[in-house]
């Protein structure tokens, strides 16, 4: 095969109701190369502002992340040999087949999503009809095999797997920077040869000759630098981007465990990544790489002026001592500085989301107060960092003119010897000012690099927090659930705190079964749900998800098969279409209207002169609590999920439409699972059942009459088994308080 070429031009659009090419091709691979991993969960890691079809850049990003390596070449099929099987041949009309042994010298075995899932028999001229010219290899990412062909590992650290994959580039600055370090020597050349040369002998024509080669150097020199300064560049802007991609998708699975302090300080720390990125793409990167060519212009010193080479050769390393010293007060600075932009970020953060609450409750001196509070805190430590600085600089500064009058002093005598010419001494002096040209930027070089690493070291302390898709477990793939919920003796203590939320609950609800969850406030009912979506691990006990563990089950398949309505609804910026959209893969027209309707949200959208492409602010402001609800509800129905929970869902609605949706409830969630978490008696009309959490404790457990008892009892079996139908005993009785 050959190399690696570019990807061929988009695939082209097909029809919704067709399976998707690649998806299906990357889905029957997993399948071929024994990973449990669903289209759901292929789908979940990839970027996309509306769902549709997979593009060849997602295939290779979801790939990577299914266990999968792959690489993009051009082909021939007839050429194809059978290590390099299975490969996918990427056809110009969008059709992907995954080619998976050869049969003879005219057929293969290949599969096409639009004819079952299993391999058939394709011929040659079948295959080439439409083909593109380019073929996706793919192999498991810890396949060692010899025949591997040119698929590569791809599991890499977030930060230096970058780095090394561009490798290649920083050679090339450092064959720049050698190159133009070179050239630089030529001024100084050409002024020594003119001084004692051309001039004594006024050598006209070598003076003509000495000039254009001159010109031609520094030519030379400038195109390099140019060259030096693309391929930094370049290389900065491909780690960016995959180091942007690991850092962001490490937060989109992170374990809510984890999330620590606001979400202002939170945001600081993604926001140092910045600062990584700047460093590898400034300035003071190229004068790291110019260092090395110090002792290459001390050397040209001592052969061109002999024992002029040890002023420079003193005063490097005193700048360089001089960088030690300050090396630790920049440092502490800079942790200090990290500390205060965090805590300025959470005020900014917290002010600006809660604008409007500081305003009516007259908060605005309060949060006044902490603003200027970390104002003048960061610009302290601005001022001590820029203070210890400008003593590198100006002491740089200072060191390069002794050197050049030590030069110059010491040169006269060596002159006056006969031991170095008048030449050799202007030369001597001009290669003493690039000698240390690079610690010229020495105070401000090793600030960057003092950022850089207190922004590493704080974003690979969030790198190395756990996420919620492990790569060493093997997760059960469960693209559709039948909606069975379990817990077993479940303890859960939110991070932070001493006091459980949910002590000891055990309960079970059966597929299609219809359940409250009803309590004080504060009793555990929003930490069930929390539970059940796998937004947090229990501390000890077991949820059951139709007999599985939820821990084994992939967290895409797990809320692909559990739609949620959340008690604070989060709208996102984009119109009410994509807000509803994103809550099923590749939903028509159809599916929004139908979803909206249910949901109460095409009473006043249908009319609306934007309807569905009604753009919405951040968080839908300018819309009601009822509207947003309405919006979050179709969200969580579009995708006629097998399991619906949800925590106050109509709570900002009036009574009138509350009862709309209600009813449309009904007989659209007939055969899912539904929890509904809720206050109001209203919403009881769509449950058979309650659950009644007090104390963190599950008290009551039965059918929902029991609400309507006076007296402290007991939930008997038989009244929670009638509900479904089964035999007492598989009920458990509960103490309950009517």
């Amino acid at each position: 095969m050959s190399a690696p070429a570019a990807a061929p031009a988009a695939l082209t659009a097909l029809d919704r109701s067709a399976p998707d090419p690649l998806e299906a091709a990357l889905s029957f691979l997993c399948r071929h190369f024994e990973l449990p991993v669903s289209e759901t969960a292929i789908r979940a890691g990839l970027a996309a502002d509306v769902p549709g079809p997979m593009s060849l850049e997602q295939f290779l990003q979801a790939a990577a992340k299914a266990g999968l390596a792959t690489a993009v070449g051009k082909q021939a099929l007839a050429d194809i040999r059978p290590q390099y099987l299975p490969l996918v041949a990427l056809m110009t009309d969008g059709r992907a087949y995954v080619i998976t042994r050869r049969i003879d010298a005219v057929s293969f075995a290949a599969f096409d999503p639009a004819f079952g899932t299993q391999p058939t028999r394709m011929t040659l001229s079948a295959l080439e009809a439409g083909f593109s010219g380019y073929v996706v290899a793919v192999r498991p990412q810890d396949y060692a095999g010899a025949d591997a062909g040119p698929v590569a590992e791809s599991r890499a650290h977030w930060f230096w797997g970058p780095l090394k994959e561009n490798s290649w580039t920083y050679t090339q600055v450092m064959l720049a920077a050698a190159l133009t370090n070179l050239l630089g020597l030529t001024v100084s050349i050409f002024i020594m040869v003119v001084y004692d040369r051309v001039l004594p002998n006024e050598a006209t024509e070598s003076l003509i000759a000495l000039t254009i080669g001159v010109v031609i150097a520094l030519t030379f020199d400038f195109s390099i630098k140019m060259l030096r300064a693309a391929f930094i560049d370049s290389a900065g802007q491909k780690a960016d981007l995959a180091m942007g991609a690991r850092v962001f998708d490490h937060l989109l699975d992170m374990q809510m465990k984890t999330r620590r302090g606001s979400a202002g300080a939170f945001a600081s720390t993604l926001r140092e990544f910045e600062t990584l990125r700047d460093f590898f793409a400034s300035a003071s990167l190229a004068a790291l790489v110019d260092l090395p060519f110090i002792l290459m212009f001390i050397g040209v010193i001592y052969l061109i002026g002999g024992p002029l080479a040890i002023v420079p050769a003193l005063a490097v390393p005193a700048i360089l001592i001089l960088g030690v010293v300050i090396q630790p007060f920049l440092a502490r600075y800079a942790e200090a500085a990290f500390r205060d932009g965090q805590t300025k970020q959470g005020v900014l953060v917290e002010t600006i989301a809660g604008l409007e609450t500081i305003k009516t409750s007259g908060a605005a001196p309060m949060m006044r107060k902490r603003w200027e509070d970390s104002i003048r805190h960061q610009s302290g430590v601005g001022a001590k960092t820029r203070r210890v600085s400008q003593v590198a600089i100006n002491a740089t500064a200072s060191a390069q003119q002794f050197a050049q009058v030590g030069i110059v002093f010491l040169g006269v005598f060596l002159i006056a010897a006969g031991e170095v010419s008048m030449g050799a001494l202007i030369a001597c002096v001009i290669l003493a000012g690039r000698t240390l040209a690079p610690l010229g930027q020495l105070a401000q070089t090793m600030t960057r690099i003092n950022q850089a690493r207190t922004s590493y070291r704080n974003l690979n302390t969030l790198m190395q927090e756990p996420t919620e898709r492990r790569r060493d477990r093997r997760y059960v793939s469960r693209p559709r659930l039948a909606g069975k919920i379990e817990f077993r003796d479940v303890t859960f203590t939110y991070p932070g705190q001493s006091v459980p939320a949910l002590k000891n609950v055990s309960f079970t609800i059966r597929p299609g079964e219809k359940v409250a969850v009803l309590g004080r406030i504060g009793s555990g009912k929003s930490t069930v749900m929390r539970l059940v979506l796998g937004l947090y691990e229990p501390d000890s006990g077991a949820i059951l998800i139709d007999d599985t563990d939820l821990r084994q089950l992939d967290p895409a398949d797990l809320r692909t098969n559990i739609a949620a309505v959340l008690q604070e609804v989060w709208l996102f910026t984009g119109t009410v279409r994509q807000n509803i959209a994103i809550g099923a893969r590749r939903p028509t027209d159809d599916d929004i209207i139908r979803a909206a309707t249910t949901a109460g949200l095409h009473d006043f959208i249908g009319q609306h002169p934007m309807g569905y492409d009604l753009v919405l602010a951040e968080r839908g402001e300018g819309l009601s609590g009822g509207q947003k609800q309405s919006i979050a509800l179709a969200r969580a129905l579009i995708a006629e999920a097998p399991v619906l929970v949800m925590d106050e869902p109509t709570s900002a609605m009036d009574m009138q439409t509350e009862q709309k949706i209600l009813s449309r409830l009904k007989k659209q969630a007939r055969d899912r699972t539904v929890m509904v978490i809720t206050h109001r008696t209203s919403l009881l009309d769509l449950v058979d059942r309650v659950l009644i959490l007090d104390g963190s404790r599950l008290v009551a457990d039965g059918p929902k009459d029991i609400l309507n008892r006076p007296v402290a009892r007991t939930a008997t079996a038989a009244e929670v088994a009638s509900l479904h139908g089964d035999a007492p005993a598989r009920a458990k009785p509960v103490a309950a308080q009517a």
